[in-house]
């Protein structure tokens, strides 16, 4: 019972984080790239083919100078009409974006993004290259933080809130003394979910 409680005031806590970041929008010098959570089953497809990843978009608003600003994480399929449809909503028209080659991301120009996309060829050396040093360094954090906190969790039913809740801290970490009072206040502020929403299924699934 204790346990049961915990999770669920933990999921109703993701729920307001991922309703405050729903409609955050990147401006201005934009990296982006493909990632997943999970792994290959023993014996499984390795690579962006695998049955047990989910794929998200790992998107992060820097300086000129490659500093980070802002970053949006959502969990989509790999499709250019996908990628359509998150611009739509997580892009400002001003936006600069950066990408490796994958076909897709070209999706991005329906606001009206301009795209700069480098064929990197995969491999270790592809994750060194300036241009895309905040969303790997994010990613690199991200996956560190996940397998150090958390033994398992559901990544296609509760992905996208561990993701917002990434997200929802990020954005805010050039005030920690302030991020508390805040999340209480948007807690008050959030409809009421109860238990079988909760559980139902995920934010943007």
């Amino acid at each position: 019972m204790r346990y049961k409680c915990a999770w669920l005031m933990k999921h109703k806590l993701l729920q307001v984080m991922a309703e405050r970041e729903e409609n955050r929008q990147l401006a201005g010098r934009v990296e982006i790239d493909d990632a997943y959570l999970g792994g290959a089953l023993p014996g499984g497809k390795r690579g962006r083919g695998s049955e047990n990843k989910v794929s998200f978009i790992a998107a992060v608003q820097t300086t000129e100078t490659g500093h980070p600003v802002l970053v949006c994480l959502k969990k989509l399929v790999f499709t250019k009409e996908a990628l359509a449809q998150w611009a739509r909503k997580s892009l400002c028209a001003s936006a600069q974006v950066i990408s490796d080659g994958l076909a897709c991301f070209t999706g991005v120009t329906t606001v009206g993004a301009s795209h700069e996309r480098t064929v990197t060829g995969g491999g270790a050396a592809s994750v060194k290259l300036q241009q895309f040093h905040a969303v790997n360094t994010l990613l690199s954090n991200l996956k560190t933080s996940f397998s150090g906190t958390y033994h398992a969790f559901d990544f296609d039913k509760y992905g996208q809130r561990y993701l917002a809740e990434v997200q929802y801290r990020f954005n805010r970490r050039f005030d920690l003394s302030a991020i508390l009072a805040r999340l209480t206040r948007a807690a008050a502020l959030t409809a009421p979910h109860p238990e079988h929403l909760i559980r139902a299924a995920e934010v943007g699934g």
